[in-house]
This record gives C-alpha cells, sequence and structure tokens, in this order.
C-alpha cells in the first residue's frame, strides 16, 4: 500500500524516450514473515464476519504452484512465470507480460509502438476485477521464448491484463483454459490448444468461452490421461527433476511500506550515519517527538529541510548523522491504540501487565472497509508484540461487528457529496435519544441505513408515548415500590396471567436480539411492550402488572436511549441508578387456558369475520361454528367448500 506521498516520480517521457522510475528508500514492515499464521488463525475467528474472513484469505492469497523460466530465444535472458495450474503446461502458446516488465522497457527502447503502449498503461491503476472485464489490448514484443519441456517457440506479448505488482509480472497465457488468455487469444488471432478435457465428456465449444475446471489431459504427450490433480504434481516433478522449475507457495500479502513523506505521524526512529549506516534510536531517547510550531503551507514535508530536527548524533560512533525525515503511515499507530486503554496512565512502556488482564477485546465495532487493512495490520501488530512477550494471547478481537454506512436518496452519505445530515441541529430539536434511537431502529448493524426525517419523527413520537404513558403511571409505580418482595403471581386473573406471559415473551426474544446483535428488533419489541402495556386498564388490580412492564421496558431501552431511560427510572422511583440495574429476566408464566378464543374465519384467503370458539377446537367443529355467522353465509352464497385449512388458535381458511 503506497500513499501519494510516497511516489516521487513516475515514468516519464523525453522525446519519445522512456524515463525509468525514481526509486526512493522505504521503510517496511515484515508482515510476510506472519503470513501463515495470519491466514490460519483466521479458523479461530468464528465469530468474525465470514465475508471479513474471506477477505482477508484472499488479500494473503497462499497459493500452491511452480516457479518455471521461459528462456528467450538468440538470448541468455529469461521470463519467470508463476503458476498454480501446472497440469495446462503443455496448453501455453504464447507469454504475456506487464507493460512495465524489464524486457518490455528493453525492447520499448528501440520500438516506439511498444513506447507508446507502456505510455498508454503507465499510470492505469485497476484492481484485478476492473483487469477482469478490461478490453484486451496488448502488443507482439518481437520477443520469442522457448516451451520449457517441448522447447516450441512461443511469442511474447506485451498485455494491458497483466500487473508487474503481482507475482513475476508475466503469465504462461493458456488460452484454452484461462478465460482471459482466451479473449486475448480470440482477439488477436492467436492458438489456441486445448490440453485438459471434462471428466464427463471429450468436447468443449472453445468458440464460446476457456474450459477453466480441472479434468483429465490430453495433447500432452507422457502426461495424457492423467488426472488435472496428478498432473499438477507430475508435471512439477519434471520441472525440479531436469532443473526447469521449482516447487513455490506465493503469497499475494507484500510487506507493508509505513514510510510516509509528510509531516503528521510518528516519526520513524531511525539515525542515518555515513560511518555506521542505519542506527536505530536508543531506546533511552524514545519517542522521538515531531518539532511543534511549524507553517505547514508547502504541501511537502517540513522535516526534510529542519535542520533542528535531521542534525543529531551518531549513537555509536559519537560523530554528526541525520535523523529519519519519514513518518510511519498513520495505520501503525491505529493497529494498537486499544492497547492503550488497559493501561491509559502509563508513561514509561507502550503498554503493561494490565494488557493480558483485558485482552483480547470481547467485541470491535468497525467497518467493513477496514477488513484488510485496519483489521489485518492490527492482527500482525498485536502477534508481534505478542513474540516480544508484551501480551499472551494471539488474536487482539474475538468478535467483531460490521456496521452498515449511512445512505440518503440511494447514495452514501458523505462530505464531499455534500449530502450530509448535521447531527447538530437533529439533537437541538428532538434530543440526542430520538436520533440514536432511529438509528439503531432503521436497520440491523451490519446493514445500510438509509436517512428518513419521517424516521427520526416517528421516533421522537414514541418516546414521547413513553414519557407521557410514565408520568400518567407515576403513582402507581411510586406506590409499589414500597413493597420489598413482589409475589407478582399473586391472585392474579387469568387475563393478568395472559398479560404477564405476553411481556415475558416479549423481553425473552428481545433479550436473544440483543445478545444476537439485532439492535433493530429490540427497538420493535420496546414498541411492541408499550403498546401492551398501554392495553392494560389503569386501576389498583393492575398496578403491580404495570409496574414489572415498565420496569422491563426502561430497561430494554437504556442501552439504546440512555438519557431518557435514566431520569424515568429515577422519576418513578425505581431503586438505584439504571445503569446499575441487573438486565431483566423472562419467566416462564403458567396461563389458565382459556375456555374459549376467538379466531378469524378467511373465505378464499380474506378475512370476513372473527368467532368465538372452544380452545383447542378441531377444524370441522370451527368450520360448524362459522358457518352459522351470518356474514360467513353471505359470502359463501350456498357454494361447496372445497376444503378448511385451519391454523390453530388462529384462523380457519375456507377454500370455495
Amino acid at each position: 500500500m503506497l500513499a501519494n506521498e510516497q511516489v516521487i516520480d513516475g515514468r516519464g517521457w523525453r522525446s519519445n524516450a522512456l524515463v525509468e522510475r525514481k526509486e526512493i528508500s522505504q521503510w517496511f514492515l515484515r508482515i510476510t514473515h506472519y503470513a501463515d499464521e495470519l491466514l490460519n488463525d483466521l479458523d479461530k475467528l468464528e465469530n468474525w464476519p465470514e465475508q471479513v474472513r474471506t477477505m482477508q484469505r484472499n488479500w494473503i492469497g497462499r497459493s500452491e504452484g511452480v516457479e518455471l523460466n521461459f528462456n528467450i530465444t538468440n538470448s541468455s535472458q529469461k521470463i519467470t512465470v508463476f503458476t498454480t495450474r501446472p497440469d495446462t503446461l503443455m496448453g501455453v502458446t504464447y507469454l504475456a507480460i506487464a507493460p512495465e516488465h524489464p524486457l518490455v522497457l528493453q525492447v520499448a527502447e528501440r520500438n516506439s509502438e511498444i513506447a507508446s503502449f507502456i505510455k498508454k498503461y503507465q499510470s492505469v491503476k485497476m484492481t484485478e476485477a476492473e483487469l477482469a472485464t478490461l478490453p484486451k489490448e496488448g502488443l507482439y514484443t518481437g520477443l520469442n521464448a522457448l516451451h520449457p519441456i517441448t522447447n516450441e517457440k512461443l511469442p511474447v506479448w506485451v498485455a494491458n491484463f497483466v500487473l508487474m505488482e503481482y507475482g513475476t509480472g508475466a503469465i504462461m497465457s493458456v488460452p484454452a483454459h484461462d478465460q482471459r488468455d482466451f479473449e486475448f487469444a480470440k482477439k488477436f488471432n492467436l492458438s489456441i490448444k486445448q490440453v485438459i478435457k471434462p471428466r464427463d465428456r471429450s468436447l468443449w465449444n472453445f468458440s464460446q468461452a476457456a474450459f477453466t475446471d480441472k479434468g483429465v489431459l490430453v495433447n500432452s504427450d507422457m502426461f495424457n490421461n492423467l488426472t488435472s490433480e496428478k498432473a499438477c504434481e507430475a508435471i512439477a516433478d519434471y520441472l525440479v527433476k531436469h532443473n526447469k522449475g521449482e516447487k513455490k507457495i506465493n503469497y499475494r500479502l507484500r510487506d507493508w511500506g509505513v514510510s510516509r513523506q509528510r509531516y503528521w505521524g510518528a516519526p520513524i526512529p531511525i539515525i542515518n550515519c555515513s560511518k555506521c549506516g542505519i542506527v536505530p534510536v536508543p531506546e533511552e531517547d524514545l519517542p522521538v517527538m515531531l518539532p511543534e510550531g511549524l507553517k505547514l503551507n508547502d504541501p511537502k514535508s517540513p522535516l526534510k529541510t529542519l535542520e533542528s530536527f535531521i542534525k543529531t548524533t551518531c549513537p555509536k560512533c559519537h560523530n554528526d548523522a541525520e535523523r529519519e525525515t519519514d513518518t510511519f503511515d498513520t495505520f501503525v499507530e491505529s493497529s494498537w491504540y486499544y492497547l492503550r486503554y488497559c493501561c491509559p496512565d502509563q508513561n514509561q512502556t507502550i503498554i503493561d501487565q494490565r494488557a493480558n488482564y483485558w485482552m483480547p477485546i470481547d467485541q470491535y465495532i468497525g467497518g467493513i472497509e477496514h477488513a484488510i487493512l485496519h483489521l489485518l495490520y492490527s492482527r500482525f501488530i498485536y502477534k508481534v508484540l505478542r513474540d516480544e512477550g508484551l501480551v499472551n494471547t494471539d488474536e487482539p478481537f474475538t468478535r467483531l461487528l460490521t456496521q452498515g454506512m449511512v445512505l440518503k436518496d440511494g447514495a452514501i452519505m458523505s462530505k464531499s457529496k455534500g449530502n450530509v445530515v448535521a447531527p447538530t441541529a437533529l439533537i437541538e430539536q428532538y434530543g440526542a435519544d430520538t436520533v440514536r434511537l432511529f438509528i439503531i431502529f432503521a436497520s440491523p448493524p451490519e446493514q445500510s441505513l438509509e436517512w428518513s426525517d419521517s424516521g427520526v419523527e416517528g421516533a421522537h413520537r414514541f418516546l414521547k408515548r413513553l414519557w407521557n404513558f410514565a408520568y400518567l403511571h407515576q403513582k402507581v409505580t411510586q406506590k409499589i415500590n414500597g413493597i420489598k418482595q413482589l409475589d407478582l403471581d399473586l391472585d392474579n386473573t387469568p387475563a393478568q396471567q395472559e398479560l404477564r406471559a405476553q411481556i415475558h415473551e416479549i423481553l425473552k426474544q428481545a433479550t436473544s436480539d440483543m445478545e444476537r446483535k439485532q439492535f433493530n428488533t429490540v427497538v420493535s419489541a420496546c414498541m411492541k411492550l408499550l403498546n401492551l402495556l398501554h392495553e392494560i386498564a389503569l386501576d389498583a388490580k393492575n398496578s403491580r402488572l404495570i409496574y414489572e412492564g415498565i420496569s422491563i421496558l426502561l430497561r430494554l431501552l437504556a442501552p439504546i436511549t440512555p438519557h431518557i431511560s435514566h431520569q424515568l427510572w429515577h422519576d418513578l422511583k425505581f431503586s438505584g441508578d439504571i445503569i446499575s440495574a441487573p438486565w431483566p429476566t423472562a419467566t416462564i408464566i403458567n396461563v389458565v387456558a382459556k375456555a374459549k378464543i376467538s379466531i378469524v374465519v378467511q373465505i378464499n384467503g380474506k378475512v370476513r369475520a372473527t368467532i368465538e370458539v372452544p380452545n383447542n377446537a378441531d377444524a370441522e367443529e370451527i368450520k360448524k361454528i362459522a358457518l352459522k355467522n351470518h356474514n360467513v353465509i353471505r359470502f359463501i352464497e350456498d357454494k361447496p367448500i372445497k376444503k378448511a385449512i385451519l391454523v390453530k388458535n388462529k384462523l380457519i381458511n375456507l377454500v370455495i
């Protein structure tokens, strides 16, 4: 990963002559040393979203294969290629190399057409996904390479879909069995040679697409009739035996470039001495502090010309030396900031033994956009600290929740688009709790949230209803608070038992949703509970039921709307502060079975009546009762009933 500040000059052009890229010294952290552990330990992160783990696996990109050489004809030079599919080697019909490949740059010195092609694509930066759909462009370089087994001459092409930063910057092109190679070969009329047939048949229509699956080898001389799996081993062994290649494990992951040519960021603690070379700043002189009070009008880093910062003494030979002026990528600091919360008052070391008490973090929340940067870097830095004996666990974050984005009119909110909603104005108008409630209720936390002004107003109306209900029942709760032990089952009527059972059923679901981080449905449960409490008649017989219900409701809301919950808890004279109150526990309520229940009658799926029937009556008995209802009789009109569909204790649907 390179910031813009890291690139001094790219390739330039003078009179159509290629000017080589200027190299600048860079500092890297050796994240590749931990590639296997970072990959394997993803299996331990069972409470991370699978999407994030997949993104990290793909970014690390471990692949087993063969690295082999194709010698250039009439030259001592060669093209090195890495492939994970040696079973396709006998089907190579051309080589494709990146515009930045050293061989292409050499050809460009004497070939203006190649030079123009390089110039066209030198500044094009694309993702691999974008490259897959990019129109294929290329030129024959005039070079030919020899197949390492058959010695067949293979044309070497420069192609826009090959990237220098991936692998060796060159690929062996097998158009019969790779779609990108196939499209390129079709466009430039290059040879297509089938060397793998499907396991279940011999034919494949190569006029339409490449056959990219594994199968059985054909047209491959000594390797014919081998399966792809066995051919991979056999061809790799042949190349190794004949010094044509070697088995190798490659990673897409590259060492982490952390140098930044800018003022902000922690200075890299290195001293450059003309005699001793690169010398680390002694531990007793750490940390190296940025100079303050500088004018930052120039986009270039002021550190490079600030002698008071640069000039220093070599800790080894004590001669004059210069301090490193590059600063760390800010991802370095964000990769371990969380550890400082464990010991914020520690000013002698990075962390102390308290980190082992608090770590790993039980729940970490961050955006999916950090999957392969911050989250991967944090895992790496944490493992380095572990190896240095500063922490004693392998991973920093036990659980991960990746929240969605906020959308407005279908677009992601951003300052650059000018579609942001200022929270200050909303808080002044509605209060912070209203804004929190709307955001949490609008969608599950891992999904995007569509901003809605009417939704904010709806959240505000709910909180006003809660406030009014609480003060309407203030005397009830204050009176009940004097009773130390409540036997809420005492003297309950069947109707009250039913209501209390519903309250605890809502509580049970809300607790489950809270544990699953489905906060939006917790809000739904709170709204359902308030509606239920509104149905309870305000009299002395129901006072304990109201007391219990509002106690549960406020505790469910406390993490979501802390301010109003705290105030109402205090004003209703509940014990202590709500922040210290235990989460309510759902109880299984034994409800006395009703003699009769109300169910809905549908005719061809449309509601036509509501009737009372004996509890647990069967379909035939309910049908007989329904047919006595005047509204049901009116809609049936003597038509025959084909069948009766019963949803127990809820509805019966008569199909006519």
